[in-house]
C-alpha cells in the first residue's frame, strides 16, 4: 500500500547565537491511511517541530534545512504558502496541545467551525452552521445547538478540545496530526478525548500522527510507534512488539520508568539529560546516558537499521536480531 504520508530525511534547524540547533535530524517515517503512528520522546526530542515542519508552520528563526515530505503524491516542502493554506484544514489538520491556541476568542465556536467549512468546502453560511452543530454533536458536545453560540472562554478545557477536534475533522482530512492533544486535561476527560479522536479518525479512514510523551497513550492508541531522542528516530516498531521487546537502550529506559502499579520496585530514572542540540556529543547522541555504552559508541552516528518486520533501531550493539 502506498503511504499516505512519507517523510524522508527531514532536517529542521533553528539559528541561535551559539550556532544552529538541529531540532529534527534526518528523520524518516511513513503513515498509512487508517493507521495511527505515535511519536514519543522526552520534551525537546523534536516531536512537535516534526509536526510543524510537515505543516509548513516552523516559526522563525527555524527553517527546514533538507529532506522531503510527500503527501498524496506532492512534496509539501516545495509548495508555496498559498498552496499549503489550501491543504491545511481540508486535507491536513493539526490539533494543538493547547486548544486556546487554535480558537479565536472573539468568535463563537459555531462560527469558527462554520468558517472552516466555508473556506475549504462548498457550503454557504446557513449550511455551514447546520453542519457545525452536527459536528459538535458528533464529538458529543452537550447541548450543541444552543452552545454553538458560546465563546471559547465560556467552555471547559475538555469542551474546548472537543471543539478543536470538530474543527480539525470538519472537512474530513486524509491526515490528522495531534500534538499532545490531552496534556492539560484530567485523566477521565483525557481518556474520553482520546477515544473520541480514535473513533472519529477511524470512521473517516484518516491517518493519525499522534505526538505524545505518554507511553500509556501509545499503548492504547497506536498501531506503530517511533521513539525520538535529540532530534532523531532511535527506534520504530509495531506497538505490541515495542512493549514486548524494546531494542534501543533509550526505549528500554523509557519503559523501565513506567510505574508497575503494585509498588514492587522503585521507579527507574534515566541518568543525565537531553544534550544541547547545538553541540551534540560525538557518535550516538544517547551514549552519555546509556548504561550499555562502549568506546565505539562515540566513533560515529549509528544508522537506523532494519531489524525485523516493520522494525528499525539505531544502535551499534543490537544483538540477536534478524537483519
Amino acid at each position: 500500500m502506498t503511504p499516505l504520508l512519507e517523510v524522508a530525511h527531514l532536517t529542521t534547524g533553528f539559528s541561535t547565537a551559539a550556532g544552529t540547533a538541529v531540532a529534527v535530524n534526518d528523520v524518516s517515517f511513513t503513515v498509512r491511511a487508517g493507521e495511527t503512528l505515535a511519536i514519543v520522546g522526552e520534551s525537546g526530542s523534536g516531536k512537535s517541530v516534526t509536526a510543524l515542519s510537515i505543516m509548513g508552520l516552523v516559526p522563525p528563526p527555524g527553517r527546514v534545512l533538507g529532506g522531503s515530505v510527500r503527501f498524496q503524491d506532492r512534496d509539501l516542502l516545495t509548495l508555496t504558502e498559498s498552496e499549503m493554506q489550501t491543504l491545511r484544514g481540508a486535507k491536513l489538520s493539526l490539533i494543538f496541545q493547547e486548544p486556546m491556541t487554535a480558537l479565536n476568542p472573539v468568535f463563537s465556536i459555531g462560527d469558527q467551525i462554520a468558517e472552516t467549512l466555508v473556506v475549504h468546502g462548498d457550503c454557504d453560511w446557513p449550511a455551514a452552521h447546520a453542519r457545525a452543530v452536527a459536528l459538535l454533536e458528533a464529538v458529543r458536545f452537550p447541548e450543541a445547538a444552543r452552545r454553538a453560540r458560546d465563546y471559547p472562554h465560556q467552555l471547559s478545557g475538555g469542551q474546548r478540545q472537543r471543539v478543536v477536534i470538530a474543527m480539525a475533522l470538519a472537512c474530513r482530512p486524509a491526515l490528522v496530526i495531534a500534538d499532545e492533544p490531552t496534556t492539560a486535561l484530567d485523566a477521565t476527560i483525557q481518556a474520553e478525548i482520546l477515544d473520541l479522536l480514535k473513533e472519529m479518525t477511524t470512521g473517516y479512514g484518516a491517518g493519525l500522527l499522534l505526538i505524545t510523551h505518554d507511553l500509556g497513550i501509545v499503548a492504547g492508541m497506536g498501531d506503530r510507534v517511533a521513539v525520538m531522542y535529540a532530534g532523531q528516530i532511535v527506534e520504530e516498531s509495531p506497538v505490541s512488539d515495542f512493549f514486548e521487546s524494546p531494542r534501543h537502550p533509550y526505549s528500554k529506559g523509557l519503559l523501565a520508568s513506567l510505574p508497575q502499579g503494585n509498588g514492587a520496585r522503585r521507579l527507574h530514572a534515566i541518568d543525565g539529560s537531553v544534550p544541547s542540540l547545538v553541540h551534540l556529543p560525538p557518535g550516538c547522541a544517547f551514549a552519555p546516558r546509556c548504561p550499555d555504552r562502549v568506546d565505539a559508541c562515540t566513533a560515529a552516528v549509528p544508522a537506523l537499521e532494519v531489524i525485523g518486520a516493520d522494525r528499525r533501531a539505531r544502535c551499534i550493539r543490537l544483538e540477536g536480531v534478524d537483519r
